[in-house]
Parts: structure tokens; C-alpha cells; sequence
């Protein structure tokens, strides 16, 4: 058990970046497309964080076409090359499966002021 432990420390990133659930964020993809490699955007709502070390995934979530589409993706990966925060939101709950309900401005989230 000792040697998966040091397998997940080392894979762990240094550093994680500050974001939490409601924020909108831009998460920056690494994409394998035969042999050529590009980096693809990927903005929208954390709608979940879940887990934790070297196993913890995060879920974004955005309409695009007027279809709700939804990406998990591990923090710690390395195909992750990074997470920006684009604004703050604040909510109450620790989960916001409810905005898969929702339509229009009635999905959105409050901004959190300072």
C-alpha cells in the first residue's frame, strides 16, 4: 500500500489552482490528434468537485447550440494544462446538479463581489 501512496504523491501537481463551485472557469485542454498535439479551450461552470490527492475530478458545465454539455476532469492530470478563473460565483451548495434543470438566465449564477 506504501508504494501505491508514493506513486499518487508523485503524481500530484504542485500547483493546484484556487477555484470553487459556481465559478466560471476556462480549462485548458491538451488534445492528441494522431501525431499532432493542440491545446483546446474548455469554458463554463464548476458544477462539482469530487474526491481527493491524486484522484479528485471536477465538472464543468456550459450550453453550447443550446445543448447542455458537461466535461469531468481529473485536477491532477496531465493532459490538464491549466485552469483560469474567469468570474467568481457564489452559491450555497456544495453541488449545482440543479442548473441542469434550468434554461436561459435562470441557469445562472450570482457573481461574488471582493
Amino acid at each position: 500500500m506504501d508504494a501505491l501512496k508514493l506513486i499518487a504523491q508523485d503524481s500530484v501537481k504542485e500547483e493546484t489552482p484556487v477555484f470553487s463551485i459556481g465559478d466560471t472557469v476556462r480549462v485548458d485542454v491538451n488534445i492528441r490528434e494522431g501525431q499532432r498535439e493542440r491545446i483546446q479551450s474548455f469554458e463554463g461552470t464548476v458544477i462539482a468537485r469530487k474526491g481527493s490527492g491524486v484522484s479528485e475530478t471536477f465538472t464543468v458545465r456550459r450550453v453550447s447550440y443550446g445543448v447542455g454539455v458537461e466535461r469531468v476532469f481529473p485536477l491532477h492530470s496531465p493532459n490538464v494544462k491549466g485552469v483560469s478563473v474567469v468570474r467568481r460565483g457564489r452559491v450555497r451548495r456544495a453541488k449545482l446538479y440543479y442548473l441542469r434543470d434550468r434554461v436561459g438566465k435562470a441557469a445562472k449564477v450570482k457573481q461574488r463581489l471582493g
